[in-house]
């Protein structure tokens, strides 16, 4: 699938990841839409941001139709909104507040879910191409749904929840000529992370294998369009993460 003349959705787009790949795919002859909860006054050039929440039917549903609605057909979802807060079930303060694990888990894995099942409607409707393909899906996981660290009990759930959602998604949709695929992050170079000391970003590229460093962004947009356009790449994982294997800590 080409990315050129098509209209793509991603959440998240107002920065890090998201707005990586909204921007990496706009260059590439993409109508972008971005989703998120909160946007600029004025949107970068080739993208559509739009104000939004992943978790709320009505307002998915409105981002989706506006996508789907333009001049190219809708062919591309990237799902990258999610949150990571911390904490560990038990501590000094306590057990790990319920409603915390809840907004998480409401977040990362059924806002992922939500942004897949809407969009998918609206790309189901659209012509497919010769090979009877119409669109790929690809969701945001992360390395600790497999390897998660002390504190992250909810997010290595939630993320766990989205990787485990990949095969089922992609054998639900093929019908449809849609495929479904997922990303897995390791440490990834985010505002977030740049606003730590240097010297801890030190220490967190050198538990990386090879290449001994932080991911970039761009890295992850670039997959993203590798994976687009990749027609047999289906119901799968990719770990982007330089071999890197989470620790306790």
């Amino acid at each position: 699938m080409q990315l050129d003349g098509i209209a793509a959705l991603v959440t998240g787009a107002a920065s890090g990841l998201g707005a990586a790949t909204a921007a990496h795919l706009a260059k590439n002859g993409a109508a972008v839409y971005g989703l998120d909860r909160t946007v600029p006054a004025q949107s970068p050039d080739g993208l559509t941001l739009l104000q939004g929440d992943v978790t709320d039917e009505a307002s998915v549903r409105d981002v989706v139709a506006r996508a789907a609605e333009g001049p190219a057909p809708l062919r591309l979802v990237v799902n990258c909104a999610g949150i990571a807060p911390s904490a560990r079930i038990l501590s000094k303060r306590g057990t790990h507040d319920l409603d915390l694990f809840h907004t998480v888990l409401k977040v990362n894995l059924l806002g992922t879910f939500n942004v897949m099942r809407l969009a998918a409607e609206k790309i189901a409707e659209t012509e497919a191409d010769e090979h009877g393909q119409r669109g790929v899906v690809v969701n945001t996981a992360s390395v600790a749904a497999f390897e998660g660290q002390i504190g992250q009990i909810a997010y290595t759930a939630s993320k766990s929840g989205v990787a485990g959602m990949t095969i089922t998604a992609a054998r639900d949709l093929a019908q449809y000529g849609i495929r479904v695929m997922t990303i897995a992050p390791g440490i990834v170079e985010t505002p977030m992370l740049a606003g730590l000391p240097e010297e801890v970003q030190a220490s967190l590229a050198k538990t990386v294998t090879f290449p001994q460093r932080l991911a970039r962004a761009s890295e992850y947009a670039r997959l993203v369009s590798m994976i687009a356009e990749h027609d047999y790449l289906n119901g799968e994982t990719i770990r982007m993460d330089g071999a890197i294997r989470m620790t306790a800590r």
